[in-house]
């Protein structure tokens, strides 16, 4: 089983952004804990701020021998019509992740356009989110 993990803007600020709301852990440690978490499981990751470099990497996990792919989007998931049409675009199965929960933040977090088009959606849950989505995809 081969999973990619890609993070989206500001998400490399993990344990230095907000601690109240996205805890104080960044994401390089808590990747190695997936990976301690999950030993059957090849987990890649992949962050970046930039959009086309997002819709890149969706674009090459879509045409690979990926299982699935994780993406936590961050504000993406409610401007970016184009990683919506990435997702659209791809094979490989998509879980939509985020940290903390949209639904209980400022309105124009409430929808998100990539959801129609993944495989589901994990909101509020913290990094936990990743372990389900991971789990998810063993099933």
């Amino acid at each position: 089983m081969k999973i990619l993990i890609v993070n989206g803007p500001n998400l490399n600020l993990l344990g230095k952004r907000e601690p109240h709301v996205y805890g104080k852990r960044s994401f390089e440690e808590y990747f190695e804990l997936l990976q301690q978490e999950f030993p059957g499981v090849t987990l890649h990751y992949f962050q970046s701020n930039a959009e086309g470099q997002l819709i890149d990497k969706l674009h090459e996990a879509g045409d690979s021998s990926y299982n699935g792919i994780i993406l936590n989007p961050g504000a993406y998931a409610h401007t970016s019509i184009a990683i919506a049409d990435a997702i659209a675009a791809i094979e490989t199965p998509v879980v939509e992740v985020h940290i903390s929960n949209t639904f209980a933040r400022e309105a124009f977090r409430h929808k998100s356009f990539l959801a129609p088009y993944c495989t589901g959606s994990i909101i509020g849950l913290g990094l936990k989110g990743y372990d389900l989505a991971i789990e998810y995809f063993m099933s």
